[in-house]
């Protein structure tokens, strides 16, 4: 006698037809959404990551404070800390640098020195611009101790603004104020367009614009501020024609043209040295329609750099170390501070 064959279990028929279905619909609605959602996703990412860039900006490493064995006798350490923050700046991948400042005041002001700091400039990873500070020139004396910053600020302009684009690695053309003839001394003033933004260099130095308030030794002065006026005008006009909806001024000293200054904090100054520059960027920055951001190298604290707005003038005070400046086109905010 054969034995009986074990009985054959179905499932019901309704879960048969029933659970498959259910679970095809689902199946089939999720894959839907995320057909839909990758498309808008991916114009969003598009919209938001469109013509925004990031800057690294470095500031005075070499003053007095800034970390770096400020002295005479110890120029190392201040190439250690420049190529530190190259170093640092570099791996954010910037579309370029803005460095302030060549040396400290107390190191030698030697063709040697600022041609072994050009050479560390130029081996930065991004385009790198050069800002002049008052520590490179103004202070600078001859073997018979009398003053020789022209010269050196010369000598500056021949190693460090000849060419007619940025240092660094990478292609970042740059327009001279010397290709003006009329202007042809001031190399280190220069301006240049990225992503609709004009960035603008001025030589401002600190310290009260190397104003000296004895008679007949202000020509340097004097001549610096009629070149500095018009690269002013010059690069609002060209911002104002062009429509750009932002402009970055960079220089070393702070104009204070963010703030209202009070009648008798002018009159406690012999004289202001920055009063003629402050009240043209004033005046310019009332005619011009977009946002102007004002960037020097006088922060002393240790506080997290950031941007404090009048009206539409912005100002930026770096410290001894560097900041990412991010530009992001068509956002109210159009300037912000850090990081993505």
């Amino acid at each position: 006698m054969m034995p009986l064959a074990a009985p054959r279990l179905h499932p019901p028929r309704r879960m048969v037809r029933v659970l498959p279905r259910a679970a095809a619909l689902l199946l089939a609605a999720a894959v839907l959404a995320a057909v839909a959602a990758a498309p808008a996703q991916a114009r969003h990412d598009k919209a938001a990551r469109k013509g925004e860039f990031s800057v690294a900006l470095l500031g005075h490493s070499f003053r007095p404070g800034a970390g770096n064995g400020d002295g005479a006798d110890a120029p190392e350490a201040g190439d250690a800390t420049l190529r530190r923050l190259l170093a640092e700046a570099g791996q954010a991948e910037p579309a370029f640098i803005v460095a302030t400042g060549i040396k400290a005041g107390k190191e030698p002001c030697s063709d040697r020195l600022y041609e072994e700091r050009r050479e560390l400039m130029d081996s930065a990873a991004r385009p790198l611009v050069l800002l002049p500070a008052g520590s490179d020139w103004t202070d600078c004396r001859n073997s018979n101790g009398k003053s020789n910053a022209i010269e050196r600020l010369n000598r500056i302009r021949e190693l460090f603004f000849a060419a007619p684009e940025a240092l660094g690695k990478g292609k970042l053309a740059l327009n001279r104020q010397s290709a003006i003839a009329k202007f042809r001394d001031y190399a280190e003033n220069a301006y240049w367009e990225h992503e609709n933004i004009l960035f603008v260099t001025l030589n401002v130095p600190a310290r009260n614009n190397h104003y000296l308030s004895e008679a007949g030794r202000n020509s340097e002065y004097e001549d610096r501020m009629v070149a500095n006026r018009a690269w002013l005008q010059r690069a609002f006009q060209l911002a104002k024609r062009k429509k750009l909806p932002g402009m970055v001024l960079l220089m070393e000293g702070d104009i204070g043209a963010h703030v209202e200054q009070g009648f008798f904090a002018r009159l406690a100054q012999n004289k202001d040295g920055f009063t003629e520059t402050r009240r043209l960027v004033r005046s310019l920055a009332e005619k011009y329609p977009g946002q102007l951001l004002l960037v020097d190298a006088r922060k002393q604290d240790k506080a997290a750099a950031a941007i404090e707005w009048n009206k539409n003038i912005g100002h930026l005070a770096l410290g001894a170390e560097w900041t990412a400046l991010r530009v992001i086109p068509g956002s109210a905010t159009l300037f912000t501070v850090g990081a993505d």
